[in-house]
């Protein structure tokens, strides 16, 4: 019996060693080059991988991205033209880092390991939707051109000024040549890259067609670039325009008034009651302007902090957005544009609708709209159809639901989505320009009616005193 244990304890351990040598034998394999392998690579690919191949042999031993986290350096590097840069990368170890920069044309002076309190302070995303698109139309340009991904990622970030945008292409590099698949290395830079790209590119990375891919990415964030910045200058002037009309009844009643008040008080006679009232507001801004300006900030502050962090304030303040009359039909029309765009870009890449759903749940911020979202993948698995979850629905538009229940019918839901998607593009952009046309009109009157209340306040008074002294 104690022979039998001994002999099961030798033969589990023998095991386990054959089976952490054949593991990472395994991961040898993943990056050392074969040249039996490489006589049926073309020509592109294999100056690629004659390129790189010295800096994948250095990952022999480390290369485990399930197992492994990457390590964050700080560097100082001399580049081909002789001066000095600095920077930051992330590497699995110091040896990775050095052979990657040295790859990258740079002679490392020093690298050290960053502190827990050295970190990048990014404001914002550190790719806009126009640098989205700008950088997949040219990684498709490329590719199209015969370049290897590799390759084309290596311009990409050569071509970068910006060290923050430099250093999400040089790490996007770094994993491809330790291994990883295009939408692998997108997936590790955290929220840089949207999750609908990183689902896009593993589809096409399947079919083999991620050239294509990106160019239709590349126009779907070009028409989201667009139509935020349709938004944007649509308000742009009247806010300005709104600014521009308090800072001058600010002004008007915290320094002119005052001096009338002065005048008014020594006359003796009864003011009338618009200039008692505008008096009295303007004494009142002179003593509390200060803390009414630093409670507008709080409250301002409390409410980004609720709105991102807390999803029934989030659900609240977005339901009671959805019921303004003409800010419904805005945010209404972007909604139903984005998701059926969306949407139909998945389909007609062959990617599963339930895998379709976890996306769209990702793409929307709308947390109305994630409800609905939600409730279609509770009917999937139901066995129920896609077009239930918006039927009857206040914030789901009666035309889009019957246009998806006809592409369900006749199996042409992508196409359908289209569709939709083009023609509350047009609604959106109809919608924009009315509110622009309406705020207009809106704040003039503000503007004129509030000054003109304050100049009948101030004349009023000094008719009397004319009165009084003829």
């Amino acid at each position: 019996m104690k022979n039998n244990i001994i002999t099961y304890a030798y033969r589990g351990f023998f095991s386990f060693i054959y089976l952490i040598i054949g593991k990472r034998k395994k991961i040898q394999d993943m990056f050392i080059i074969d040249d039996e392998n490489a006589i049926n690579m073309d020509a592109n690919d294999i100056f690629a991988k004659n390129r790189t191949s010295s800096f994948q042999e250095s990952n022999n031993e480390v290369k485990n991205a399930e197992l492994m986290e990457k390590l964050h350096f700080r560097y100082k590097a001399t580049n081909t033209k002789g001066k000095v840069v600095k920077g930051t990368f992330d590497a699995y170890n110091v040896e990775q880092a050095k052979k990657f920069l040295a790859n990258q044309g740079l002679t490392v002076n020093e690298i050290t390991l960053r502190s827990k309190y050295d970190f990048d302070i990014n404001i914002g995303s550190v790719l806009s939707m126009s640098d989205m698109a700008f950088a997949l139309t040219q990684l498709s340009t490329y590719l199209k051109a015969g370049i290897t991904l590799v390759d084309s990622v290596r311009i990409l970030a050569k071509q970068t000024e910006k060290p923050a945008k430099k250093k999400v292409w040089d790490i996007v590099v770094y994993d491809l040549l330790s291994g990883d698949n295009f939408s692998t290395a997108l997936s590790k830079q955290g929220k840089v890259f949207p999750k609908l790209l990183i689902n896009m590119c593993k589809s096409a990375e399947l079919t083999g067609d991620l050239a294509n891919v990106l160019d239709e990415m590349s126009d779907y964030y070009t028409s989201i670039d667009t139509t935020r910045k349709e938004i944007k200058s649509a308000m742009t002037y009247p806010t300005v325009v709104l600014i521009f009309a308090i800072l001058v009844v600010v002004f008007v009643l915290v320094w002119v008034v005052p001096q009338y008040e002065t005048m008014f008080s020594g006359l003796g006679a009864k003011l009338p009651q618009i200039t008692v009232m505008v008096l009295n507001f303007s004494q009142f801004l002179q003593h509390n302007m200060l803390g009414m300006l630093i409670l507008i900030i709080i409250i301002l502050l409390i409410y980004l902090y609720l709105f991102r962090n807390v999803r029934s304030f989030r659900l609240m303040m977005q339901t009671f957005y959805l019921h303004i009359p003409v800010v419904k039909k805005i945010i209404m029309y972007s909604e139903v544009s984005m998701f059926s765009r969306t949407f139909a870009s998945l389909i007609n890449h062959g990617v599963y609708i339930t895998d379709s759903m976890d996306v769209l749940l990702n793409v929307s911020e709308n947390e109305v709209y994630r409800k609905i979202i939600a409730n279609t993948v509770r009917n999937l698995n139901l066995g129920g159809k896609i077009s239930d979850a918006f039927k009857d629905h206040w914030a789901f538009p009666l035309v889009a639901y019957e246009m998806i229940v006809t592409g369900e019918n006749t199996g042409q839901l992508g196409t359908m989505l289209e569709k939709v998607a083009n023609y509350y593009d047009s609604l959106h952009r109809n919608a924009v320009n009315s509110i622009k046309s309406l705020i207009e009109p809106i704040l003039i009157v503000f503007l004129a009616g509030s000054v003109g209340i304050i100049i009948l306040s101030i004349i009023i008074p000094m008719f009397e005193m004319y009165k009084v002294i003829s």
